[in-house]
């Protein structure tokens, strides 16, 4: 998971602590997040996948499919 953050974060030619503002925590707490040093929260997990525009299951490693699942209000449920 930390890698897929980090990964997600360089991809996007994005810094550390520009992440980190857009969740508006510091740069220092999020980097502990990226090392494993501290665990994500579920709220910071929903976050980081709407930012990036794919799905928690990828950002955890539970998928390597990129794309974020389909909005439930868009299949009429």
């Amino acid at each position: 998971m930390y890698k897929r953050l980090r990964d997600l974060r360089e991809d996007r030619n994005l810094s550390q602590r520009q992440v980190a503002e857009i969740l508006r925590m510091s740069q220092t707490g999020y980097s502990k997040y990226e090392t494993g040093e501290n665990d994500v929260p579920t709220q910071v997990l929903l976050k980081l996948a709407d930012f990036y525009e794919t799905s928690v299951d990828y950002i955890l490693g539970r998928t390597n499919t990129a794309a974020p699942y389909e909005d439930a209000k868009k299949r009429g449920r």
